[in-house]
């Protein structure tokens, strides 16, 4: 299983989890199955609000399920189209994000309470 979690400097499980996912400035994929930890910088940091490329920014990375403080709407559907699960990340490090998304302690993020232009969860 993959795991992205956007982060805003890249320190490898030591990362803290990014407040939202357009804007954050490094992507870290996690394979729990192979334990390998890789950094991507945000190949679609500059987009305006509403523009966001996911799959994109990640670079056509396999990815299974994305770890984020917030996410807009129309990323988060284009995540969902390609089979990416997404959950709410805690503003903790990735390894300890990853731990309570193994344990089930992370909610999933649906339509209803993704972020819109008024109300985000952001650094």
């Amino acid at each position: 299983m993959r795991i992205c979690i956007p982060v805003e400097k890249f320190k490898g499980l030591e990362s803290i989890a990014y407040g939202h996912f357009g804007s954050a400035p490094y992507f870290l994929i996690y394979d729990s199955e192979t334990k390998e930890i890789k950094g991507i910088a945000n190949g679609d940091l500059g987009h305006e609000h509403g523009k966001c490329q996911p799959l994109k920014a990640i670079e056509g990375e396999r990815v299974d399920f994305a770890l984020v403080g917030g996410i807009g709407k129309g990323a988060l559907l284009k995540l969902e189209a390609e089979g990416i699960k997404v959950y709410r990340a805690e503003p903790l490090s990735a390894e300890e994000n990853i731990r309570l998304f193994s344990e089930n302690k992370l909610q999933r993020i649906g339509v209803q309470n993704s972020c819109t232009h008024d109300h985000c969860e952001s650094h």
